[in-house]
């Protein structure tokens, strides 16, 4: 989904195309993962602390004072958005072209039991009981 806004500064209009990861809220920039998945009235108790380099900190503050926020809410942000993101890899499957035909044909039309499937079977109903 694209995006198209006009950010209004002070001294500065800004205009942003294109598919962007952040919206802007009262702070400036915020992560969609923040800004949506969390709310001001849930009292924040768990806390997370990494050890990083000099020059991981350095980076990490020029981002997020880039994206108007404190360290701590690009932190945050970019920490949710990167779960949300590995969790979907693993638990989305995705297909293309040939694959996503064999896998609907497969579905659609299955092939009939053979002999070891029908062994399975008998073996679970007598299981079962």
């Amino acid at each position: 989904m694209a995006i198209s806004a006009i950010l209004q500064g002070t001294a500065l209009d800004v205009e942003v195309y294109g598919n962007q990861p952040y919206n802007e809220n009262k702070r400036g920039f915020m992560g969609q993962a923040l800004k949506h998945h969390t709310d001001s009235r849930v009292r924040k108790q768990q806390r997370l602390e990494a050890r990083v380099t000099p020059e991981q900190k350095r980076l990490i503050e020029r981002a997020a004072e880039l994206r108007g926020t404190t360290v701590t809410e690009f932190v945050v942000a970019s920490a949710q958005q990167a779960a949300s993101e590995t969790i979907k890899e693993f638990e989305v499957l995705t297909l293309r072209n040939e694959d996503r035909k064999i896998f609907v044909d497969a579905i659609l039309n299955p092939p009939a039991p053979n002999q070891a499937a029908r062994s399975a079977a008998r073996r679970f109903k007598a299981w079962r009981g």
